[in-house]
């Protein structure tokens, strides 16, 4: 077993830090790989748009968070990642409907978030049981202490690695500018957190809502949903639209 020194107040200094290297990577990230990516979308990324986005994410964090853990014998209000970003695409899905927008204009916030989790879960680490993003109870040699001398999974900990995994793979994918990373990589970052997160769920002591699933079980099947359904769906439209470029006749009134 691993001890752990917490603090519950440390947490907002890890949000903090995870603000910051997010937006370090996604600026780095742009100047390296995608500084031609938003100019398609640069008009759609309006007042109207980041106002739908900070909207649905409160508000999706604070309700997918605080429909946990206002559950139990000590009711409280709290935030959900898993939330704010199921609130955040639903704001900008709905934002991109009423204007007409089509495509994907989450790519340029890849890097950002990745980073931001990656950060941000070891603040949920330190902050120990208060937090109440721990994990249950194991006999695994990497259990660690939060200060009630039970062995827990370090579920914060699982969670930062995959997303550093996924990481690892975007930034390989950017460097072949492979197509995935190119242009569906946020579908791909939403359908990856989905799926690890649901993964983790079942190593956290959260009340049941259906079976074995929790709350946060459902928001990650909708994520890999989302994710998995509009991957497919451009990658139709990108091969739709190669398939048109190359049937234009050329001057010999050929193929090209």
């Amino acid at each position: 077993m691993i001890p752990v020194p917490t603090l519950l107040a440390i947490h907002p200094l890890f949000d903090l830090a995870g603000w910051a290297a997010g937006a370090a990577a996604g600026l780095a990230i742009y100047r390296w790989r995608l500084r031609a990516a938003p100019r398609s979308t640069a008009g759609n990324l309006d007042d109207g748009y980041f106002a739908a986005l900070a909207a649905g994410a409160v508000g999706g964090g604070f309700l997918a968070g605080s429909l946990n853990t206002l559950q139990g014998p000590a009711p409280a209000i709290s935030h959900s990642v898993a939330g704010a970003l199921a609130g955040a695409i639903i704001g900008v899905e709905v934002y991109k409907l009423c204007r007409g927008v089509r495509g994907s204009t989450g790519g340029v916030f890849v890097g950002s978030l990745a980073t931001g989790i990656v950060v941000g879960r070891w603040g949920c680490l330190f902050a120990g049981l208060g937090d109440r993003t721990y994990g249950v109870a194991t006999a695994l040699p990497w259990g660690v202490d939060l200060g009630d001398g039970v062995a827990r999974h370090p579920v914060q900990v699982y969670e930062s690695l995959a997303m550093v995994l996924f990481l690892a793979a975007y930034l390989e994918g950017l460097r072949r500018r492979a197509p995935w990373a190119m242009r569906r990589g946020f579908y791909v970052m939403v359908a990856w957190y989905g799926l690890q997160r649901f993964a983790w769920e079942f190593l956290k002591p959260y009340p049941r809502l259906v079976g074995p699933l929790n709350l946060f079980h459902l928001i990650c099947l909708g994520l890999m949903a989302y994710g998995l359904v509009w991957f497919l769906r451009d990658r139709r439209f990108e091969a739709y639209a190669q398939e048109r470029a190359l049937s234009v006749p050329g001057p010999d009134h050929q193929p090209v």
